[in-house]
């Protein structure tokens, strides 16, 4: 599985790397237990947690080329969201766990 497109310069600045981790990427997004669109839902959802602006469209793009629905690209940034979320509302609860 060739590397996505922000990576292809790596190829030419580090080919040794570029081999390395494209194993790496192959290894993780190839189908297995999980299908290519599981996968690329949760690597949206990763990448939006991280702010990753460029993975966020390109990944969008690709679950749309598949097919995937406008709301399942939805659902998928609301559960990253939710999840980043919670963290603050315990730290939140936290503050008030003497009262």
């Amino acid at each position: 599985m060739p590397l996505p497109p922000f990576l292809s310069s790596l190829d030419k600045n580090d080919p040794e790397f570029a081999s390395a981790i494209e194993k790496v990427y192959s290894y993780a997004m190839e189908p297995g237990a999980l299908d290519q669109k599981t996968k690329l839902l949760i690597a949206l959802a990763i990448d939006a947690l991280h702010g990753a602006n460029l993975g966020v469209e390109n990944i969008s793009n690709q679950l749309r080329n598949m097919g995937v629905s406008e709301e399942e690209i939805k659902e998928a940034i609301r559960i990253a969201y939710f999840a980043s979320g919670n963290t603050i509302l315990a730290s939140y609860i936290s503050a008030f766990k003497n009262k």
